[in-house]
């Protein structure tokens, strides 16, 4: 996998790898994570507590949504980016909701902080990037195309520079 190749890049990233991480420990010490998150954890649960259950598809969700942030940051997926800014402060938002209204514990909003946070530093690092993109000179290869600073879509090659970076990958 290579390295982000922008400040955007990065905070997804992270958060990427620290989803992945939560939803493998998730998976496998669910009450470590349920500890963690200000929960009680009892000895033994009633018939038709579910707790198990919804932990195991949070912690499933929580992984595979770090193996997509990954993803986008692999690709450059910038479109991405700007689309987890909005939907991680709506998460902060929610989150934020369920604990002043006492259905989590408190020690639960470092959650709802966490995707706020983090919501603004890729939102910061968005703006960031595209003053860069804007401000620096076309340092473009001969026939390859430069993509807009924020567009979202990847770069167009031209064919030969297409069939060596088939190559390369063979």
């Amino acid at each position: 996998m290579r390295l982000p190749r922008s400040s955007a890049g990065w905070t997804i990233a992270v958060f990427g790898v620290l989803a992945l991480l939560m939803g493998a420990l998730g998976l496998l010490w669910p009450e470590a994570q349920l500890r963690m998150l200000g929960f009680e954890v009892p000895q033994s649960r009633a018939a038709g507590d579910y707790t198990g259950t919804f932990l195991t598809a949070s912690a499933m969700a929580s992984f595979n949504m770090g193996v997509y942030y990954l993803l986008a940051t692999a690709t450059e997926w910038r479109a991405f980016y700007r689309f987890t800014v909005v939907f991680r402060l709506v998460t902060f938002t929610v989150f934020t909701i369920v604990v002043l209204a006492d259905v989590a514990p408190g020690r639960f909003f470092m959650v709802a902080l966490w995707e706020g946070l983090g919501a603004v530093a890729t939102a910061v690092a968005l703006h960031l990037d595209a003053r860069r993109a804007a401000a620096a000179p076309d340092t473009a290869e001969p026939g390859r195309q430069v993509p807009a600073a924020d567009s979202g879509r990847p770069a167009a090659a031209s064919a030969d520079s297409a069939s060596r970076s088939a190559g390369a990958d063979r």
